[in-house]
């Protein structure tokens, strides 16, 4: 009997201005109305289904917060502070202008063209943005509002407008929402995300999912501890300017440390297993994640086959190299079976999307009863591609592989227990990740470098502060915070001239808006260099700071 082993990683960056608190970007909120209230769904709908699930601490963070909006009233989103306002409130320029860059961001063939009131606001915007001069200053507060409930409408996940009486009421209603009516959707979804976080530990609670993390903030470990692992996989990757990233151990440990101590509070116990962000690893890496005490973690084919070959496959766990301390297992993900589902089954029928994956299954299995299939990607992205954010896909195959009498979906703490008489001995670790099997998404690039040199500067005046005594350990703690923020993996990810530049300018100054607020927690003056885009390519700073753009 074949084992399918699951793993849905839920990620976002942090969106927040460092400054004002104030989310710069929506999709925290948005997914979580979206996506992971419908994979929790999925998984509550069919009981027998057993997966591992992934939440990144910074994550959890961020949906706290706005269980504490929801909570206080005090909105820290311009779109939920829109959409609570009362009758007759005015927008301000600055929410008028956020709201119109943003609320048609959405994949339009799956969650804007089945709505036609949803589509009349957009067939309205266009015909005014291509008048002379800007046409879209006529637009009516009416308008205005019931764009910004629409584009919640929009995000709402297939489980909430199924279950929910408001929402069906106003999707079916149209236009011309009243603030009361708006009140009533925000009430729908302020239950909703207050409920997300114990209904995934309720489902771990009973047995039915492991829950798993990652490093705090979604570092790239590898990268933090030695730049030149870059060149493992990537031997002519040029590296920046700076030798290394100071103190990067001792950061990997904090890290470390602080995803453990959020998966406690969060879910009651320390997670057994670690996904690295971007399924990144490197030998030095792998023996701080044993010697945290994790018992699994895992990475893609790819890093696999750098380290051991083309022929070595991912149907068996895999112990870690001899000179990794205690018992580690690792995990490669199948990576044909996960991209048809994060790329192609989008395109298809979702049940014969389902048939073809479980024909995909039945024939690893004939090839090997004991086989194991790891199928690992976002738990987010992929979804609204789908018609129907994936319902139909998922409910036809968990129905199939709930009453399946040869394949059986399994956690991957659990297949390290059964996998654990079959692995093989990794002869060694090449560094590398999910994406190519390299690193050379997060290094290598000009403007990639240049964000690390950048970092390095900041990071090495923050440890003579920390070690100077001159601040207090309030001051040092929030110096710590904002440090991990800045070596978040998303800032390194989105520079680059292969990614839209709209995307590239939000993260270039999301970045820089951290660093400028680390230097300030120091009590010192920021870099003129920090006014400036790291990206060459979005001008200059007057030209690339307007509203920021959808990324994830």
């Amino acid at each position: 009997m074949a084992d399918i082993a699951f793993l849905w990683h839920m990620h976002q960056p942090d969106y927040r201005h460092p400054a004002s608190g104030e989310f710069m970007l929506p999709w925290v909120f948005l997914h979580s109305i979206k996506d992971y209230t419908d994979m929790a769904a999925h998984l509550e709908r069919h009981p027998a289904v057993r997966c591992t699930v992934n939440f990144v601490p910074v994550l959890l963070e961020q949906i706290e917060d706005y269980v504490d909006q929801f909570a206080s009233g005090q909105w820290r989103d311009p779109l939920l502070r829109m959409v609570s306002a009362p009758e007759n409130t005015l927008l301000s320029a600055t929410d008028r202008s956020w709201l119109l860059d943003m609320a048609f961001r959405c994949h339009a063939p799956t969650m804007l063209e089945p709505f036609a009131p949803y589509r009349h606001l957009r067939d309205i915007f266009n015909v005014l943005r291509g008048l002379d001069g800007d046409g879209t200053r006529y637009l009516s507060e009416r308008y205005l509002n019931d764009l910004a409930t629409w584009y919640l409408l929009a995000w709402c996940g297939e489980s909430l407008r199924r279950s929910s009486p408001v929402i069906a009421r106003l999707m079916a209603k149209g236009d011309d929402f009243s603030a009361a009516e708006r009140r009533q959707l925000m009430d729908e979804l302020g239950a909703a995300l207050a409920g997300l976080i114990p209904r995934y530990r309720a489902l771990a609670e009973r047995g039915q999912i492991e829950l798993s993390c990652t490093p705090n903030t979604h570092p790239l470990a590898p990268l933090l501890l030695d730049f030149g692992s870059a060149s493992e996989a990537w031997p002519e990757c040029p590296l920046p300017a700076a030798p290394g990233y100071p103190g990067g151990r001792s950061r990997v440990e904090s890290h470390l440390q602080m995803a453990q101590a959020s998966h406690t509070r969060r879910f009651g116990k320390p997670s057994p297993g670690l996904w690295p962000a971007e399924g990144a690893l490197s030998s030095a890496f792998l023996k701080q994640i044993a010697e945290a005490g994790f018992t699994w973690t895992a990475s893609s084919h790819g890093v696999l086959k750098h380290s051991a070959g083309n022929q070595a496959q991912t149907n068996i766990a895999w112990q870690a190299p001899d000179d990794i301390p205690g018992d580690l297992t690792l995990f490669f993900r199948n990576e044909k079976l996960s991209d048809l589902i994060g790329f192609e089954y989008a395109k298809w029928h979702g049940r014969d999307a389902a048939q073809h994956f479980l024909n995909e299954l039945e024939a690893l299995d004939a090839d090997d009863p004991d086989n194991l299939i790891p199928i690992f990607l976002d738990g987010e992205n992929a979804w609204e591609y789908y018609p129907y954010n994936a319902w139909f896909f998922f409910s036809d195959l968990y129905d199939a592989l709930e009453t399946h009498p040869e394949l059986r979906t399994v956690t991957l703490s659990e297949a390290a227990v059964s996998q654990h008489d079959r692995r093989q001995r990794l002869p060694r670790l090449t560094a590398g990740s999910w994406v190519f099997g390299t690193l050379s998404t997060w290094i290598g690039n000009p403007e990639k470098n240049r964000a690390w040199e950048m970092l390095c500067e900041v990071k090495q005046c923050a440890d003579r502060a920390l070690d100077s005594g001159r601040l207090s350990p309030p001051e040092s703690t929030e110096v710590l915070h904002r440090l991990a923020n800045c070596e978040s993996s998303d800032w390194f990810w989105w520079l680059g001239d292969y990614n839209s530049p709209e995307s590239v300018a939000c993260f270039d100054r999301l970045f820089r808006e951290n660093l400028k607020a680390l230097y300030q927690l120091l009590k010192l003056p920021p870099p003129a260099s920090l006014d400036q885009p790291i990206s060459k390519g979005i001008g200059s700073e007057a030209e690339g700071g307007g509203t920021m753009r959808r990324a994830n």
